[in-house]
């Protein structure tokens, strides 16, 4: 059985976006499964939106991922990718064998002939099929328009092709994903494969790539089953093995619309960036339209490649719910050591100054602040109030519960006394304990007398264990906030 050897191959007019991201992993999948091989190529033959950022972003998305590919050409002891741009001078061989065989031709058409033609179709209320105009064109006729001045394009002829290797107008593959698949190449006109500046187009492009490649099995987006067809026709006319086609539906919304930034992040270092977990974000990515044969959706990646089985992609779109990604993502926090988390955090806290607590400080901070935490850049948030002399009070607490006078006689009474108190975590619970106990007999809850203490020393009504709060921040900022707030 010859080898697996599957590609992820992105155009570089982005940042990686989530989509792609998925592609990536279902190919790594399967390359592991079968003990294959698993390629990047950067597919940058439209150089109006080709960007080294973006190509740098693909890079170092994929590697964040754990997806780093398996062969391409030596970049200083490590593999490259394969670059469709510096392959240029591969195409118009294969192009030319075309020509040579009949399956090929030139085309002399301006823009503006073939805007024309699109033109009446549409007055014509039919659908645009090149006219064929140039194939059957005399080699006087050639250098004819040659002396014009007009540099030709190279046309594939579909019906050609579809004639020698087909009975029928129909052509018909079966999809690893979606089963079988089908389309009246009569509805198709004949395309340009090399452009008439030189440059290959997509199609054909990847057809020669994936052929000198000897790629295996082509896993990608339901978006590029048109052209499957097209380069199923290439693939025969040029006598070449045709790989296998799988087509992964699309990724929606919740809402079901296509997925944007409108919904949120859409590309992984958006995702890297605002604190989700790779591992979370890998494992919540193969859940999109595959699911484990145990039910146990919380798995590494080595244990999704074992129990990976490509024939049992779902054939349709899949939802990108956040709130699931955020639930993962959590879980994944919460496994997380202690020593793991904080390293992790440290990028998200550089708006403040750790040099003021201690290394025992801030992991106490740390493990009274993991719990709700869904993605790590919530930490940013949560902690402020552990940093600086002063707190910044919000408006809602300052009216609701600090104007309050049952408030002032806590925050009074509660100066007084913690002047006395030793701050560690053990003493201040029976103090406060105790504290709570001496207002409930004056009628003030004791959910009310916390309030006021949480609200003057943080600014806020909800937030950590409030032991551990006023021992972090020791007696002495514990009582100045408290004054500054009375």
């Amino acid at each position: 059985m010859e080898q697996v050897r599957v590609r992820i191959a992105p155009s570089p007019s982005g940042n990686l976006h989530i989509g792609t991201a998925r592609t990536a992993l279902f190919n790594y999948l399967y390359a592991k499964k079968n003990n294959g091989k698993y390629i990047l190529r950067i597919e940058d033959t439209d150089a109006e939106r080709t960007s080294q950022e973006y190509i740098d972003n693909i890079f170092d998305s994929l590697k964040a991922l754990g997806l780093s590919w398996d062969e391409g050409p030596d970049v200083g002891g490590e593999y490259g990718p394969y670059t469709q741009s510096e392959r240029f001078d591969i195409y118009p061989k294969y192009a030319q064998m075309l020509v040579e065989k009949g399956f090929a031709y030139e085309c002399f058409c301006t823009p503006e002939e073939l805007e024309a033609e699109k033109e009446e179709a549409t007055k014509n209320k039919q659908a645009y099929v090149y006219s064929k105009k140039c194939e059957n064109l005399t080699e006087e006729e050639k250098e004819k328009l040659r002396a014009e001045g007009r540099k030709p394009a190279i046309r594939f002829s579909v019906s050609k092709a579809q004639k020698a290797f087909h009975n029928s107008s129909m052509l018909k593959f079966n999809d690893l994903v979606k089963g079988e698949l089908h389309q009246d190449m009569d509805l198709i006109g004949d395309f340009v494969i090399m452009k008439s500046n030189g440059t290959p187009t997509y199609n054909f492009a990847v057809v020669i790539d994936d052929m000198l490649m000897k790629i295996s099995q082509i896993i990608r987006g339901e978006d590029h089953i048109s052209n499957t067809f097209k380069q199923i026709l290439i693939y025969e006319a040029l006598g070449a093995e045709i790989p296998q086609f799988g087509h992964l539906g699309m990724i929606l919304a919740p809402d079901r619309s296509k997925l944007s930034k409108r919904h949120g992040a859409t590309a992984v270092s958006e995702f890297v960036e605002k604190g989700y977990l790779i591992d979370a974000l890998v494992n919540f990515v193969a859940l999109l339209g595959w699911s484990p044969s145990d039910g146990n959706e919380i798995k590494s990646v080595d244990e999704i490649a074992q129990d990976f089985r490509i024939g049992e992609l779902s054939a349709s779109n899949s939802i990108f719910e956040y709130d699931k990604l955020n639930w993962m993502n959590s879980q994944y926090i919460k496994k997380l050591s202690l020593e793991e988390l904080k390293e992790r955090l440290k990028p998200f806290l550089e708006k403040y100054d750790l040099s003021e607590l201690t290394e025992e400080q801030y992991s106490r901070m740390v493990e009274v602040t993991r719990e709700p935490l869904t993605i790590l850049s919530d930490i940013t948030d949560a902690v402020p109030y552990f940093f600086g002399e002063n707190v910044e009070i919000e408006e809602s607490v300052k009216t609701d519960v600090l104007a309050a006078e049952n408030s002032k006689k806590v925050l009074k009474e509660f100066v007084e006394r913690a002047k006395n108190w030793s701050f560690d975590e053990e003493t201040l619970h029976h103090k406060l304990e105790e504290f709570r106990g001496f207002f409930k007999e004056q009628g003030i809850k004791p959910k009310e007398t916390m309030w006021a203490i949480r609200a003057a020393v943080t600014g806020r009504t909800r937030g950590a264990d409030m032991c551990a709060i006023l021992a972090i921040l020791g007696k002495d900022k514990v009582i100045k906030r408290v004054n500054q707030c009375l």
